[in-house]
């Protein structure tokens, strides 16, 4: 097991007083190989934190002067071969030095859509068996106890979009596959762990789609610290090198949690007293995956019980409750500011053009962050 170790706190860099200026676009999008694409990228970033209400192509082209700025745009968007890989990776960065995040934040989102143009829509089946005509991506968020910003998007996409006409119509690249949400959670965290000058971990996983065991081993495989949160039927056993004295037969989580309330104490992970418990557990007799479940008991008001799986140290389970209160953040943050800026808004059924938009989004988001936070933006620091 590991540390779930805090992050190096960011320099006294200061974060830019005005929206995307010189200094701070240059750093962004530096990557993009022509000035006019930069001058684009600049003022679409600018048309989605002006433009109120839904953030359409033809909307954001209407900031801009000059009648074919429209179909300038449409094409900046869905059609002009720049990389936004790079664009993320810039913008990591900035987040990295400027916000001092914590960890990183896996969750999913719903787009729901009318129609059936908008590439990746189909009948979206959510975890309480509910559907909805929509999209579904997963973001890997950089976030902290005071904010969080969008890098990395995973776009599921079904079958029927892997296969033409669709898929030519619709600019998916050959090397796309069809996703389940737990390979678009896998590929987000692969795509983050690949950013120079960022922290690899810790990762908190907040998805309830997927099978909290195999994304905690495939974490543990690529040697990062991580917290996923986990249902009361998942199978596990007591690690009986920890506790010798316990039967070893196969339990769930939730029925662990409540089995053993000796190991039960009160700690305060920042928002309150509330009773944990932290128990050795492996995942299987025959592989010896060895982790830690954590179970919560919050006071009144919120969910009764929450489930984690985790690969810190026993000392660093205050630590790893604390992770467990990022989610929070990035739900606020999404409601309050990636929504605000049109995240969701893009309608074309072009995959690199909704990739793109939801690219310049994040910047955007990133943008409104610390416009809001005027003067505080600049030291949006962790206190632990």
């Amino acid at each position: 097991m590991r540390h779930l170790h805090q992050p190096v706190r960011a320099n006294n860099e200061s974060a830019p007083a005005t929206a995307l200026d010189p200094e701070l676009s240059g750093e962004l999008f530096g990557s993009l190989r022509r000035s006019g694409q930069r001058l684009k990228a600049e003022q679409y970033v600018r048309g989605l934190l002006a433009l109120e209400g839904r953030k359409t192509l033809r909307g954001i082209a209407a900031q801009f002067e000059g009648a074919a700025a429209q179909q300038s745009v449409h094409h900046f968007i869905s059609a002009s071969p720049w990389e936004w890989m790079p664009v993320r990776h810039a913008l990591a960065r900035r987040v990295q030095r400027t916000l001092a995040p914590q960890a990183w934040v896996i969750r999913p989102i719903l787009i729901p859509k009318a129609g059936s143009h908008s590439v990746g829509i189909d009948q979206q089946l959510l975890p309480l068996g509910r559907t909805v005509n929509g999209q579904r991506a997963v973001g890997a968020w950089l976030a902290s106890g005071h904010c969080a910003v969008p890098v990395d998007w995973q776009l599921r996409l079904s079958a029927r979009w892997l296969a033409d006409p669709l898929r030519q119509r619709a600019s998916v690249p050959a090397d796309a596959a069809v996703a389940t949400i737990e390979d678009c959670v896998r590929a987000a965290v692969a795509n983050v762990q690949q950013i120079g000058g960022v922290l690899r971990g810790p990762v908190v996983v907040d998805v309830a789609e997927v099978d909290a065991v195999a994304v905690a081993r495939f974490l543990a495989s690529i040697g990062v610290a991580f917290v996923v949160r986990t249902g009361p039927q998942t199978q596990l056993w007591l690690d009986r090198t920890e506790l010798p004295g316990y039967s070893g037969r196969e339990r769930t989580a939730g029925e662990l949690a409540e089995s053993l309330p000796r190991l039960r104490r009160q700690v305060n992970p920042g928002d309150g007293p509330t009773t944990a418990v932290a128990i050795p557990v492996v995942t299987s007799p025959s592989r010896g995956d060895r982790m830690l479940l954590l179970g919560e008991w919050c006071p009144a008001g919120r969910p009764r019980r929450r489930l984690w799986l985790t690969n810190a140290d026993a000392p660093s389970v205050l630590t790893a409750l604390r992770l467990t209160r990022l989610p929070r953040v990035v739900v606020r943050d999404f409601t309050a500011i990636s929504d605000s800026v049109g995240v969701r808004d893009f309608g074309g059924r072009s995959f690199p053009g909704w990739h793109r938009h939801i690219t310049l989004a994040s910047v955007a988001h990133l943008i409104a962050t610390l416009e809001s936070r005027g003067p505080a933006a600049r030291d949006c620091r962790t206190d632990g």
